[in-house]
């Protein structure tokens, strides 16, 4: 399990209705290719980009683009993030 939970901030709502992109908290030892086998298994969503960084608390980050328009969206009111 590499992917914790979504985040849900300001600019994470800002990614969701305007690039179709969510940020989820992941484990350390995630790498980007676990990361989409995971979001793609367990949320039936294809992914088109990933991108991860390290915050300064330590913790990891990935921002996922989707390929379907709108899919953010709708996993976000699935998730209830939004």
């Amino acid at each position: 399990m590499f992917v914790l939970y979504p985040l849900t901030s300001e600019k994470s709502v800002i990614g969701i209705e305007k690039e179709n992109k969510m940020v989820f908290a992941v484990t350390m030892n995630a790498t980007k290719p676990d990361i989409r086998k995971e979001i793609e298994r367990d949320y039936g969503e294809r992914v088109t980009k990933i991108t991860v960084c390290i915050t300064t608390e330590g913790n990891k980050k990935a921002f996922v683009l989707f390929e379907r328009p709108g899919a953010a969206a709708d996993l976000a009111a699935k998730l209830k993030v939004i």
